[in-house]
């Protein structure tokens, strides 16, 4: 979604960065470029107009240090008031989901109509139920979460939230449209006390606009739950309509913080960077896809460093170490090293830990500019494609055809491909490949593992470097 300001600023800082001294008009034309780029991506003009000012004022009192460039060092003041403007003036942990209450915290979904509640209520239950929950940077272990809804208006709401929570294998209390919101918020609530759950979440009604009846509603249902958190959902593709809308609920809730859905879609992304100056409240979540597992924590650092196109490797690692199965990845790196041959079926095995990474959309984004420019091909979706023809092909191998590929011969391989639908050029193909895969596996056998490992040790001493400059 902030693909197009992403180009832009990233544009910016390659200009910027190759400024060897910064002057009045150099320094104007840069935050010129910035302020087109950010209302371009429809940021709020109030906004824009707060971000350029404070950058102007920061970057010409900026001292430049060591070695560093003057663009360089301009760079760094756009990186950090990116990142203020994003909530990373609240704190480390402000974006953190606060679970500190007396069993149950009550979680409460606030928004319109269409905003993605109560998909995203299934996702954070999801989230908690993982253990994937964070206080002051630690994990606090698995949840056991309840999910109501008390949307009795929307046709098919509950029977949703429903299927949302047996798809995320959580508790869902049975609710009926006939009753009152007020009454099955009591009900939820004596039942998750009573049934020792650690986190309830309500989802609510919403509108298709902003109305009195909604906010008196809400405001009642808080008053009885007395949630530890009030979460505001927003449509990120609603643009400017997404900022009257968070003022509206923030003026008329105590939101605790900003869940933006729809990351993944192709609207410009200004709520992004609107809703949370707008609200004063951090935004703790971003839906990443429509999948149940496509929910992230929000990080402002994080997020200007992708939005300047520097990438996310911090995100990417965790995503990595969250879904790859350490043990397969050890037991592989054993058999190489060991120097038995890799084969086919440890490809198959290793395509399965990718396709458990989750969307490839989302992991691209993660990277740096100039990786997401050479892998341009994954943004329209031919990397799931692919790996779907590729994994469709293996299947169609017997495990001694995986075991032994050189028993793939002219016959096998038109059997092969008719079994994958797919021509036996792709066979061959994936042949090839898997030759030139084996190939690497034996430098490594023969030290090249050892300057790989070098070069890892380098990028983890790039790694803290970078954490000391933040």
């Amino acid at each position: 979604m902030l693909d197009n300001l992403t180009q832009r600023l990233s544009r910016v800082v390659k200009t910027i960065r190759g400024e060897a001294r910064l002057t009045e008009a150099n320094t104007q034309e840069m935050l010129r470029e910035v302020r087109m780029a950010l209302l371009e991506a429809d940021v709020a003009l109030p906004v824009v107009r707060d971000f350029v000012a404070r950058v102007k004022e920061k970057a010409l009192g900026e001292e430049v240090v060591g070695s560093l460039k003057p663009g360089q060092a301009l760079v760094g003041v756009v990186n950090k008031e990116l990142t203020a403007l994003m909530g990373g003036d609240l704190g480390p942990h402000t974006s953190e989901l606060s679970l500190s209450t007396t069993p149950p915290a009550v979680i409460l979904m606030a928004g319109l109509q269409g905003a993605g509640k109560t998909t995203t209520t299934g996702k954070l239950a999801r989230w908690l139920k993982e253990g994937q929950h964070v206080h002051q940077g630690r994990k606090t272990g698995k949840k056991n979460v309840l999910v109501v809804s008390a949307d009795v208006y929307r046709p098919a709401a509950i029977e949703q939230l429903k299927t949302v929570a047996a798809q995320v294998g959580v508790d869902f209390l049975q609710t009926e449209s006939t009753e009152k919101p007020e009454d099955i918020a009591r009900r939820a609530l004596d039942h998750a006390k009573r049934h020792h759950y650690d986190v309830l979440i309500l989802d609510t009604a919403g509108r298709l606009g902003i109305d009195e009846a909604m906010m008196r509603e809400i405001r009642a249902l808080h008053d009885i739950v007395k949630p530890i958190e009030t979460l505001f959902v927003v449509d990120a593709m609603q643009g400017q309509d997404a900022v009257n809308t968070a003022k509206a609920f923030s003026d008329a809730l105590p939101l605790t913080g900003v869940v933006l859905t729809k990351l993944d879609g192709d609207a410009r992304g200004g709520a992004a960077l609107s809703v949370r100056h707008i609200t004063g409240k951090p935004l703790k979540f971003v839906g990443v896809s429509e999948k149940l597992d496509g929910l992230e924590p929000f990080h402002p650092d994080r997020m200007a460093q992708r939005v300047l196109g520097m990438g996310d490797i911090v995100s990417l690692v965790e995503q990595a170490q969250q879904n790859i199965d350490i043990a397969e990845a050890q037991k592989l790196a054993t058999k190489i090293k060991s120097g038995n041959k890799f084969d086919l079926n440890d490809f198959r095995e290793q395509l399965g830990q990718v396709k458990k990474m989750g969307d490839m959309g989302s992991l691209l984004e993660k990277l740096p500019a100039q990786f997401q420019q050479a892998a341009g091909q994954l943004q329209s979706g031919q990397a799931e494609k692919q790996m779907r023809r590729t994994e469709g092909i293996l299947n169609s191998m017997t495990p001694a055809e995986r075991a032994k590929p050189e028993l793939i011969k002219a016959q096998r391989k038109r059997r092969i491909a008719m079994g994958s639908g797919v021509p036996v050029q792709e066979v061959n193909r994936l042949l090839n490949q898997f030759e030139q895969m084996q190939g690497m596996m034996k430098q490594m056998q023969k030290g090249g593992m050892a300057k790989m490992m070098r070069a890892m040790g380098g990028m983890k001493g790039l790694a803290k470097l970078g954490g000391k400059m933040r």
